[in-house]
């Protein structure tokens, strides 16, 4: 009987610790900057042509911020360097880092932040191309087609999480 009030005290200090466990925060592979030491501005090239570098708009949703820096040469977009990837949780960190290279190769190619989602990575896809979008809008450039991107995060509701599931918002609908 006397051991009772031990055990009763004992687990409910233990189960306090247990639901006041915060696990370490992950951080993801890219290099994260704050929008405080965003650079903007433009330099002559040897060759006669301007450099602009804009950093984008970090745009928040509910897996982490986006965030991307832009270099325009000669009239084209020569580099895109995420600053900021949704990193809230590791399957975050995991589908955004499998995300990022194939969105960055499809907005050097299209010359544009109207880019094509990536399966599965729907809100990291379209919060890339907004922020990408945010950059290209204060270095000036416009794509030879005119076309243009959201500047608006995306939400869960709209897209389903990031994009697993079936029906709309799918990993199956392009």
């Amino acid at each position: 009987m006397r051991r009772a009030p031990i055990v009763l005290v004992a687990t409910v200090i233990g189960t306090t610790g247990v639901l006041m466990f915060k696990p370490r925060e992950v951080i993801p592979s890219v290099a994260s900057s704050s929008s405080s030491t965003a650079s903007q501005g433009a330099t002559a090239s040897k060759s006669g042509s301007t450099t602009t570098t804009a950093t984008g708009a970090a745009v928040s949703t509910q897996f982490g911020n986006t965030q991307v820096r832009v270099t325009i040469r000669g009239g084209e977009i020569t580099g895109i360097e995420p600053l900021q990837i949704p990193s809230n949780e590791p399957q975050s960190v995991q589908i955004s880092n499998g995300a990022v290279p194939t969105l960055r190769e499809s907005a050097l190619s299209k010359q544009s932040a109207a880019i094509d989602s990536v399966s599965g990575a729907t809100i990291t896809s379209k919060s890339y191309a907004a922020s990408l979008q945010s950059a290209l809008d204060k270095a000036g450039f416009t794509a030879a087609d005119g076309s243009t991107a959201p500047t608006t995060a995306p939400t869960e509701s709209e897209e389903h999480g990031h994009g697993g599931g079936f029906g709309h918002g799918g990993p199956f609908e392009g």
